[in-house]
């Protein structure tokens, strides 16, 4: 390879280092953006109501025990028995919980940015086993137990859109503010009265309540068989949390999804025992299933993952440029491949400005058409030829269409790529499988092909 070859390839990936510059400036910007975007959907959550998350009912039975306890005088050795009593609380799980809801989502603007909340409708049922006893063997007649409770454990009450009334038996009760219990921290709750507590009770209950949330809704699988239907208007959910849908169907009209569990599979009782008793709570704040309902690849995503491939755009067009200057003959000047390199480099400062104001895919059109017409008018006079640069044009349009269809088809962006790195260093090679490297740049050298 001659000097003066070599001195132009080490310009151009000069050049390809020098324009990672500005395309790191814009990939900075994308996360700016995003951030700002993030903050202003916080501000909206805090000023109507945040994701939802619903644990509960839990049949919650406070007392007080008398414990006694021998003891020896320091000083004088002598034993007596000390009395003291304590406070705590009992908490029952429901044998069934059934939750069937609806959900319909709006957007709420604010400015360019736009947050999506949900109104859901839901019927909360099922039934309490209260054992005998409350399920007390030993010392029965040391305790005094309390009016027991049903919490409801409800992350952010702003959020409660109906007047809530407990159908409990054949008694309909009504709702306070706050849970009444530490573990449940926000929510409501209904005090119960003449609960059977010596022989035990079934405790049938069922209550209606409307949520309205941000983005996200959980519910927490509290009973020993629990059943979750939920089901929207919302095409593209994203089902989180520790338990996946037993059945879901999704299509353009929405979806619904089906969870059962049980407590062999939750083991909440244990979680619940552990949380109450030795403020071991990770596992209880975890136990917990739901719906997103935000797009799971926005705009930002989008752009970003643009980004990752601009190197490579760069790379093939300059090595295009490579081609017609070895085969053509043609001379392409080190400005002239910054200047490409830069229109190449604002596609995506326009995709990002456009897209926070127009659908992803109209802003990738109207983003890509005007780059790929800049470079083809400009590459016209640079090539000295307007169908050469019809062409480079058509061939940019082309990436332009790959790229787009990369982002799109996240599961088989990695099988696409590779197929197209492939199929692009193939016909590279094809193309220049009988040049004379060697004679590239010396004023006898022909170039064949």
């Amino acid at each position: 390879m001659n000097r003066n070859l070599a001195i132009k390839l080490g310009v151009i990936a000069l050049l390809m280092l020098l324009l990672m510059i500005p395309l790191l400036m814009i990939g900075g910007m994308v996360s700016d953006r995003q951030q700002l975007r993030d903050g202003v959907l916080a501000d909206i959550a805090r000023s109507s109501s945040g994701e939802q998350h619903l644990t509960g009912p839990i049949l919650v039975v406070p007392y007080r025990k008398m414990v006694r306890e021998w003891k020896t005088h320091e000083k004088t050795g002598a034993r007596y028995l000390e009395e003291r009593e304590e406070r705590s609380r009992l908490y029952f799980l429901p044998e069934q919980f059934q939750l069937n809801g609806h959900v319909l989502t709006e957007e709420r603007k604010r400015g360019i940015y736009q947050a999506r909340l949900y109104h859901s409708d839901n019927q909360v049922s099922g039934y309490f086993q209260v054992p005998a006893q409350y399920g007390i063997s030993d010392d029965y007649a040391d305790y005094r137990f309390e009016p027991a409770f049903l919490s409801v454990g409800i992350s952010d009450i702003r959020g409660i859109e109906n007047d809530l009334k407990l159908r409990l038996n054949d008694a309909e009760i009504t709702f306070a503010a706050g849970s009444g219990d530490r573990l449940l921290a926000n929510g409501v709750h209904a005090p119960l009265a003449d609960i059977d507590s010596v022989n035990g009770q079934r405790l049938s209950f069922a209550f209606d309540l409307k949520l309205q949330g941000t983005e996200q809704l959980w519910v927490t699988p509290v009973g020993r068989e629990s059943k979750v239907q939920l089901s929207s208007t919302w095409p593209h959910p994203s089902f989180v949390g520790e338990f996946l849908p037993v059945k879901h169907e999704v299509n353009d009209n929405g979806f619904i999804a089906d969870w059962q569990t049980s407590f062999f599979a939750t083991n909440f009782a244990q979680v619940l025992d552990d949380c109450a008793n030795d403020n071991n709570c990770e596992a209880y704040n975890s136990r917990e299933f739901g719906v997103s309902f935000v797009d799971p690849v926005d705009q930002y995503l989008k752009t970003d993952r643009a980004i990752k491939y601009a190197l490579l755009f760069i790379a093939l067009t300059f090595a295009g440029f490579f081609l017609f200057e070895v085969l053509k003959r043609l001379a392409v000047h080190p400005v002239q491949y910054g200047l490409v390199g830069l229109a190449l480099a604002l596609f995506y400062l326009l995709l990002l400005s456009l897209s926070e104001h127009l659908p992803f895919a109209t802003a990738y059109a109207i983003a890509a058409v005007a780059c790929v017409s800049l470079l083809g008018v400009y590459l016209a006079a640079v090539l000295h030829s307007a169908l050469r640069g019809l062409g480079f044009a058509a061939a940019l349009a082309a990436l332009y269409s790959m790229l787009y269809g990369l982002l799109r088809a996240e599961d088989y962006a990695l099988l696409m790529g590779s197929l197209l790195v492939f199929g692009l260093l193939a016909g590279v090679m094809l193309l220049t499988r009988k040049l004379d490297w060697y004679g590239v740049g010396k004023p006898d050298a022909s170039s064949a092909v």
